[in-house]
């Protein structure tokens, strides 16, 4: 059994990824930025038949001056020695773009807190527990290319650049640590998703699906297994990888 942080708990892979590792078994802390969001998730759980005794809710506002002060004493308060992070929280407060189509930079040092600034502290953390053995960053396919200007009617405004440049980073962030924490027995590795079904107008998903090389955007359930994967031992000796999940669209 492993005891799993999964920092965006609440948002709709965090949510997926909940409730698989509770139904296997685990021990999992959820990062939230709403305790009350937190608590109806949970409510929600139950009434599934998913037992919630192993879960727990922490709440947490990424780039608060207290945050990681926080996360340090619930974690000591509830003598938790977590022994895998997934890195998953992303907030859309920052993913704005302004009247001109560019994007002011306090958003981009935003993004870059959320995706790269926090994971990097909260990793080195839990580091110092002892116990940390396992690191996964939920990252994307704009981290790895930049979109495709055929997939949008006007890119500059449908496509905030501080997201792929701070998944970019994420993804690199990733591949840093692997080699530091090597040493240490931490695994590190990273997985980009392409699109998923339901996020999306009909007009932007057939775009989607003639560019992608499976034709089709990502089912909510694929999100499962890859990450699984990594948390398991058939990972074992991966580290510093970024596994695509993307259909093929990175393949061209």
């Amino acid at each position: 059994m492993e005891t799993i942080i999964i920092t965006g708990a609440t948002g709709k892979i965090g949510k997926m990824l909940t409730e698989y590792f509770l139904k296997e078994g685990h021990e999992v802390i959820g990062t939230t930025t709403s305790l009350q969001k937190f608590n109806d998730f949970k409510t929600s759980l139950s009434e599934k038949g998913v037992s919630t005794e192993r879960l727990h809710g922490l709440e947490l506002v990424f780039g608060e001056p207290d945050a990681l002060e926080q996360a340090e004493r619930f974690l000591s308060e509830g003598n938790i020695s977590p022994t895998v992070v997934i890195h998953n929280a992303r907030s859309l407060d920052s993913l704005t773009i302004n009247e001109k189509g560019e994007t002011d930079p306090q958003h981009l040092i935003n993004e870059y807190q959320m995706a790269v600034v926090f994971p990097y502290q909260l990793t080195q953390l839990l580091k110092q527990k002892g116990t940390l053995k396992n690191v996964i960053f939920i990252a994307s396919i704009y981290g790895v290319v930049a979109p495709n200007r055929q997939l949008y009617t006007d890119l500059k405004y449908s496509s905030p650049i501080q997201y792929g440049v701070a998944k970019a980073a994420q993804i690199h962030l990733a591949k840093e640590l692997a080699v530091r924490l090597a040493d240490e027995g931490i695994r590190v590795n990273a997985v980009s998703f392409g699109g998923f079904q339901g996020r999306a107008p009909e007009g932007f998903v057939a775009k989607y699906e003639a560019l992608t090389p499976m034709g089709g955007m990502l089912k909510d359930e694929e999100v499962i297994k890859p990450v699984d994967f990594l948390v398991g031992e058939g990972s074992s000796s991966m580290t510093g990888h970024n596994l695509i999940v993307d259909g093929g669209w990175t393949a061209w």
